[in-house]
């Protein structure tokens, strides 16, 4: 069983960033995919940034301004989110799949405001 906790949400002003972490109760290392998503209010959960041991994606609409990290060290996977903009506000949620299941945090509240 995983556990997964996100932290570092809050209220920015557009053009501001925020630091999101998600610390896992066991070794990142042991995890196929490392990700964060989010859900916007009346809105379906969308897929922001997937980490795998060869590969890192991101949606179209964060490109160039969020960025994922790992620190094993810590056992922690990050978010930097650059140049916010109100479209991003959303619950931010951390997902990883370990030996084929999937785990989710219960989310962090990013709100961007204009």
């Amino acid at each position: 069983q995983v556990q997964l906790v996100e932290s570092g949400g809050g209220l920015v002003q557009a053009g501001g960033s925020l630091r999101l972490s998600c610390a896992a109760s066991g070794s990142i290392f042991s995890f196929n995919v490392m990700g964060w998503y989010r859900q916007a209010p009346g809105k379906q959960r969308e897929w922001v940034a997937i980490m795998t041991s060869i590969n890192t994606v991101y949606a179209g609409s964060v490109k160039g301004r969020f960025t994922i990290s790992r620190d094993g060290a810590r056992n922690s996977v990050y978010l930097q989110m650059n140049s916010l903009k109100p479209e991003d506000t959303a619950v931010y949620y951390c997902k990883v799949v370990h030996q084929g299941v999937e785990y989710w945090g219960k989310g962090t509240l990013v709100t961007v405001s204009s």
